[in-house]
């Protein structure tokens, strides 16, 4: 069972990765665990099995259903629906061992095994965690259970979250304020706040014009595609004059919430809305503290060997997406092609061969700023051998503005990497409208 043209051409970063067969595997047949069925380890998964099909895959994943993170701001804008980004796991599930849909409770790295909540225990010769991040709630005095059941961050996707702060948002009365708080850098997808904002004023604009949106951010500017957001918040917006939808207030962390009274302070200030949507700080998955491998940045991301993405760490471990330590921007894109390069150097050991040395890794992240325009930046990245690090390559770039071309790429970006991840087949219905 090799790659066929399609999975080929769908891999996007191969040619730059070097690989041209799929590895042969010689001996015992290997068992990897994965741990995380979203960007990084369903994508993992399946061109694990797609080059070597020797190597026993099993997949642990709690949900029953993929949601995209990645245009979830177009359902919170009105834009798309909360089932357009939402995908079966049945053709993930068709392409490798075992998908067991249960959470992971124990790790022993020693033994190499992992447990889940139902009891079961998976042995492993290489264990892949792609969990995505953990949220610190915690950071927020008063953002406790309760208060999370009203004041959602909708950062990570689903109808607990995102369905929730659409509801909310279309609920609120013409003249209510639309409090965002951001956290300060590292996080995951740095454009995304910035186009949620762009869509909720654009929402705002249409259904309910005498509300407007405070933004705190935690940050002291805009982290990502700055001068692209700025233009389209003063074209469309009104950003910069008495009638600006948008109130942006930088170096302003949210630092305690109260739920009862809708109100978020800041070292400076306290700011009431009548919808919040507050972000808390992040670090990489709790279940990579399981294993030891969340140590670099103070103990909240994994550091990793960028040729075949193993915790430097801990042995046997590979991190992928969201919880590596890295200058890489945390993005859907970048996850789904750590998956491949992982699946690529993990075949390379089995064989008894070194993985590329030089491993090359892309990304390309699109955002919208208005139900009909976008913009996007694209990166290729190199690691450097001197360095550890992955350097940017000349080529990468920005767009020069917003424009319409782009949102029609960002909805075919969308439709292939969900495809590519999930292993959707030809002819896929998809019901986006954006």
């Amino acid at each position: 069972m090799g790659i066929g043209r399609r999975e080929f051409l769908l891999a996007g970063t191969l040619g730059a990765l070097g690989m041209g067969t799929a590895p042969v595997i010689a001996g015992a047949r290997p068992r990897i665990v994965v741990v995380g069925a979203g960007y990084g380890g369903a994508t993992f998964a399946r061109y694990m099995k797609l080059w070597s099909p020797q190597v026993e895959v099993t997949l642990i994943e709690p949900n029953t259903r993929f949601t995209s993170c990645p245009m979830s701001n177009t359902v919170i804008g009105g834009l798309n629906r909360l089932e357009d980004i939402t995908f079966p796991y049945r053709y993930v599930q068709a392409g490798v061992d075992r998908f067991v849909q249960d959470r992971v409770t124990g790790i022993d790295a020693a033994r190499r095994s992992v447990t889940t909540a139902t009891g079961r225990t998976f042995p492993y010769d290489r264990l892949v965690l792609a969990a995505g991040i953990e949220l610190m709630h915690e950071r927020i005095q008063g953002y406790d259970r309760v208060a999370q059941e009203r004041i959602k961050h909708a950062w990570q996707a689903g109808p607990e979250q995102t369905g929730v702060l659409r509801r909310q948002l279309e609920a609120m009365p013409d003249g209510g304020v639309f409090v965002l708080a951001i956290p300060t850098a590292p996080l995951r997808c740095p454009p995304a706040p910035y186009e949620r904002v762009c869509l909720v004023a654009n929402y705002l604009k249409r259904a309910k014009p005498r509300s407007k949106i405070i933004v705190l951010d935690g940050n002291p500017d805009i982290l990502s595609k700055k001068e692209l957001f700025l233009a389209a918040w003063k074209k469309h917006y009104g950003y910069g004059t008495d009638n600006s939808l948008i109130d942006y207030r930088p170096n302003n962390a949210a630092s305690a919430v109260d739920a009862k009274a809708m109100r978020v302070s800041t070292e400076f200030e306290d700011v009431t809305g009548a919808v919040i949507n507050l972000v808390p700080p992040m670090r990489a998955a709790a279940i990579t503290g399981l294993t030891g491998a969340r140590t670099g940045d103070n103990g909240m991301w994994c550091p990793v060997d960028y040729p075949s993405l193993e915790s430097t760490v801990v042995p046997n471990v590979h991190i992928l997406g969201d919880s590596i330590l890295s200058n890489l921007s945390k993005a859907a894109a970048l996850a789904n092609n750590s998956g491949k390069l992982c699946a690529y150097a993990l075949g390379e050991i089995f064989a008894g061969r070194p993985p590329d040395p030089l491993p090359v890794i892309a990304s390309t992240c699109y955002s919208a700023s208005t139900e009909r325009t976008a913009f996007h930046v694209a990166t290729v990245f190199r690691y450097d051998p001197a360095s550890k690090g992955m350097e940017v390559q000349p080529g990468s770039g920005v767009s020069a503005q917003e424009n319409e071309a782009d949102f029609r790429y960002m909805r075919g970006w969308a439709h292939n990497i969900w495809a590519d991840t999930l292993g959707l087949p030809p002819g896929y219905r998809f019901t986006n409208r954006v």
